[in-house]
């Protein structure tokens, strides 16, 4: 069963979602791919992952950097799978390149990977700010392709103090 519940941030409305596994689902409520593989039978019900994942939500937006990770369950192929373990190792406060994911990748599999690929997985990633995608910014550090919207993207980096949205400011 899939359970959901809103939540309310200082940037709008978060949809959570989440199974019997772990948080499934964290999308601002105008992103594109909002709920994205949300089943339609669901239920609003809080739940140890959602309730772990609004206590995440209320440290971050507090501006401190979580010391804790709810329970997640990601469901997407191995490459996106690949993709979203790489951006749960930004630090908080850093960002990194799509072109630079794309080059640990192809080290890690011996395969050569497009930074539109990378993007691609960033883009579809279901659970952002805890799996930090907005931490990604193009080439010479230019906000682009956050689902949210660059304006979201740009209010998270100087949240979390990052020196990308210093460069914006």
């Amino acid at each position: 069963m899939m359970y959901t519940m809103r939540y309310d941030s200082p940037l709008g409305g978060i949809l959570l979602a989440a199974d019997e596994e772990g948080l499934t689902g964290l999308w601002f409520e105008t992103q594109k791919y909002f709920a994205a593989k949300l089943a339609p039978e669901h239920e609003e019900k809080m739940t140890p992952a959602l309730d772990a994942a609004c206590r995440w939500l209320d440290v971050y937006f507090s501006g401190r950097e979580p010391d804790f990770t709810p329970k997640l369950h990601l469901v997407g192929s191995d490459f996106r799978q690949a993709v979203w373990a790489l951006l749960r190792k930004i630090p908080y406060g850093q960002t990194t390149t799509y072109g630079a994911l794309a080059g640990q990748l192809a080290e890690q599999s011996g395969k050569r990977v497009s930074a539109q690929a990378v993007g691609g997985a960033v883009g579809h990633n279901p659970v952002s700010l805890i799996v930090p995608c907005h931490r990604v910014v193009g080439s010479g550090g230019s906000l682009t392709g956050y689902a949210g919207g660059v304006e979201k993207k740009m209010r998270l980096l100087t949240l979390e103090n990052s020196e990308a949205a210093k460069f914006y400011r």
